[in-house]
């Protein structure tokens, strides 16, 4: 615990509503602005989906972060750890003190101090209070109480870390619920209120940089609905927004696997030109983003990433990945699920030129193409094979495998557009026509500039299942549902259509003005693929409920070409 006066550590322990004042502080601070301390956030990372867990850490999948994965994380070569904490179920009384528990407030500290300890920045919050108790877009909401509760958790946390560094960045709360002037009004009361709380409570605060939030933390209500109060003037202050658009591609919601034609780039481009047209002048990061392996196709990744990160520095806007704790890093292995996709990152931040693998952009084809993977289809002839790279002005150095350099000129070619063709003995020494499906090889590509790139060579057959009919009378709606799948190349469900015994879309009949590939398909949300098959939640099984009639799943695999599918029906 940072040095603060008895007086004012006793306020916080007994629970007095007034809010500590007396902090005094034994340690030495660095004052910074908001500007450098923003700018020094970048990259950053997320602790998702642990001290922000709905009931308790651990609650959801991860086991309490580590000291020695904050460690690793620095390794990699991150700036900051933003510390998500949600409060709502660790008050060990009620209105009108709501004092946290001291057990939970001494383990928020304890990571935050970990954080410190490896001179990181540490961005602490409010979390999920947004909707377990903060919700103003609930019936009959108390705004009342969301004010007063919202200030004297402001007030313990305040007291608490008012002695931190300089370091330590409060941020008021995440993504804050609300559509409406009204509940941007109650918002903008809410900032005060946080100033107010941290201000009184002594020690370093006054000078502690913060991050303001808008409703939702979005880009457009923001700039609709943000207004900064005029109390505590010298406060260093900035904004923060999240950006997880297009939604389609980033959750890989219905058929979306394709991203980065001329349009996407400049839809990207136009909604940071939108948001810094209304706060040009404000020290603004960006704490939450993500295009996670587990959504989104390879290629096209790897390419908005760097278009991602291109604008970021554009605008001079950090940002922060967003990690539930299986996203993006192995917590228990210290790898992260795409490593070209890190360096890709990295590199982007360094300001360096990225050679980025090519794929499908245009979304009115039947079928889509990526140079991330070589996909060979099981019982095809060997042949040589050709998969394209955006080249960015940059050369190839070299390709290696399993520590072995590829030759040029005899296991392969590589044109001054970016045509890579690897010749027919080459692949002959990694594939024959029945070598069992599966990640076979992995090239490894050296460029004159940026991060380096990797290319699977796959085998891949369609996938097949055991039972491909169901009963949902035979099932329990109230639980979850598997599907065995004997996959047979990437584990990875790229899309599901689904139609009614009639023709009929189960859901989302909007999507029939969508390109080919996306017309029919059901969004994730109710569906997810896992190792093992398809996993349909509660909330889907109730949707294949109420159709009435039979429905059939046509689950879609990558590559995404004809044929590459298995149906699977459920009956009533």
């Amino acid at each position: 615990m940072g040095a603060i006066s008895v007086v004012a550590l006793a306020l916080w322990t007994f629970g007095v509503k007034a809010a500590p004042t007396i902090a005094i502080c034994s340690t030495t601070f660095t004052p910074v602005t908001a500007s450098a301390a923003f700018k020094a956030l970048d990259p950053g990372w997320n602790i998702g989906n642990t001290l922000d867990a709905v009931p308790n850490e651990g609650s959801w999948n991860n086991d309490p972060i580590q000291a020695s994965t904050l460690a690793t994380i620095k390794g990699k070569g991150f700036k900051s750890i933003r510390i998500p904490v949600t409060w709502g179920y660790h008050f060990s009384d009620a209105s009108p003190t709501w004092t946290v528990d001291k057990t939970f407030m001494d383990r928020v500290e304890t990571v935050v101090d970990q954080v410190l300890a490896l001179d990181l920045y540490a961005i602490l919050n409010v979390h999920h209070d947004s909707w377990v108790w903060a919700d103003p877009t609930v019936t009959n909401a108390n705004y009342t109480m969301i004010e007063e509760k919202f200030s004297r958790l402001w007030d313990q946390i305040g007291a608490r870390f008012a002695c931190k560094s300089s370091k330590l960045i409060f941020e008021a709360i995440n993504e804050p619920a609300g559509n409406t002037q009204e509940h941007g009004t109650l918002l903008n009361k809410l900032n005060d209120g946080f100033l107010k709380s941290i201000n009184n409570a002594g020690g370093y605060n006054p000078q502690r940089v913060v991050s303001l939030s808008g409703l939702g933390q979005d880009m457009v209500k923001t700039s609709q609905w943000f207004v900064r109060g005029t109390s505590y003037p010298k406060q260093p202050w900035g904004l923060q927004f999240h950006y997880y658009s297009p939604y389609d591609f980033i959750f890989q919601a219905w058929g979306k696997t394709i991203w980065g034609s001329e349009a996407d780039k400049a839809s990207m481009a136009q909604d940071f030109a939108y948001f810094n047209g209304n706060f040009s002048s404000l020290p603004t990061f960006i704490g939450e983003w993500s295009a996670a392996p587990a959504n989104t196709e390879t290629a096209a990744r790897w390419k908005y990433t760097d278009a991602f990160i291109k604008l970021c520095k554009k605008y001079g806007y950090s940002q922060v990945l967003w990690d539930n704790g299986a996203d993006q890093f192995q917590r228990n292995t210290g790898n992260f699920n795409d490593p070209t996709q890190m360096g890709i990152l990295f590199s982007a931040v360094q300001g360096k030129t990225n050679t980025l693998a090519d794929s499908t952009t245009d979304p009115s084809l039947t079928s889509q193409n990526t140079s991330a993977i070589l996909f060979h289809k099981y019982g095809d002839g060997v042949t040589s094979a050709s998969v394209s790279y955006l080249l960015n002005g940059n050369t190839l150095l070299s390709i290696k495998s399993a520590g072995k350099t590829l030759r040029s000129g005899k296991d392969y070619t590589f044109s001054s557009s970016g045509m890579l063709t690897l010749s027919q003995a080459y692949l002959s020494t990694i594939y024959a026509p029945t070598t069992a499906p599966g990640n076979l090889a992995t090239l490894a590509l050296t460029f004159s500039s940026g991060a380096p790139l990797t290319l699977n060579v796959t085998q891949y057959s369609t996938p097949t299942i055991s039972q491909k009919t169901y009963s949902l009378s035979q099932i329990n709606l109230n639980s979850e549902f598997y599907v065995p799948i004997n996959y047979a190349g990437l584990k990875q469900i790229a899309s599901i259509k689904a139609l009614l015994s009639d023709g009929r879309y189960l859901a989302d009949d909007w999507t029939q003005w969508l390109p080919p590939l996306q017309q029919a398909r059901w969004t994730m949300g109710d569906w997810e693929w896992k190792d093992e098959g398809l996993k349909l939640n509660s909330n889907g099984l109730a949707k294949l409920k109420a159709a009435g009639t039979s429905v059939t799943l046509t689950l879609e695999f990558f590559p995404r070409v004809p044929g590459n599918t298995v149906d699977v029906t459920f009956t009533q």
